[in-house]
């Protein structure tokens, strides 16, 4: 039998509540995340960047030829902030930018190879994690967490996303 933390062990003593459900859920989550990411912080770590590297490279690789105001708009970060991780992405030759054609103001953003590459290793990485949770959960409860995940999102942009699994263009 697997030992528990303390910390778990008190909340598997006390009566269930709907709070407590909750707070266990988001106590999941903060576990979760953490694991999610950690693997990638290591590795951008090694190329010297961080999550919001991780995230521009990440939208702009689904995203191929978002404009900055997209981007910032995902991304929810001051443009100041998106400049600063989009002058290292370009400088060390991960992202491109073009001129749009149709508007001359609007910079459209693209990964090099050298992105796509970093983008891949990045995602295998964070697939891998994801595919074992699914198929130790089962079908049905992958399903389930999807739609949960899905209604966590603000429904502002649930458009950029689908709860069935099917990829939407954000």
């Amino acid at each position: 039998m697997d030992e528990q933390a303390p910390w778990a062990q008190r909340r598997a003593d006390s009566p269930a509540s709907g709070d407590d459900e909750l707070r266990h859920a988001m106590e999941l989550l903060f576990f979760a995340y953490r694991d999610f990411t950690g693997e990638a912080d290591a590795i951008l770590a090694d190329y010297g960047m961080g999550r919001a590297h991780h995230r521009t490279i990440y939208f702009i690789g689904a995203n191929s030829g978002i404009s900055v105001s997209e981007l910032l708009t995902i991304l929810k970060i001051t443009k100041q902030s998106l400049n600063r991780v989009l002058s290292t992405l370009i400088d060390e030759g991960y992202v491109v930018q073009e001129t749009d054609d149709g508007d001359r103001r609007r910079r459209l953003m693209h990964l090099t190879p050298k992105g796509r590459e970093l983008e891949q290793l990045l995602a295998r990485r964070q697939s891998a994690r994801i595919a074992r949770a699914y198929r130790d959960a089962g079908p049905d409860a992958a399903d389930g967490f999807r739609r949960v995940l899905f209604g966590l999102i603000n429904e502002a942009d649930r458009h950029r996303v689908t709860a069935s699994g099917e990829p939407a263009r954000t």
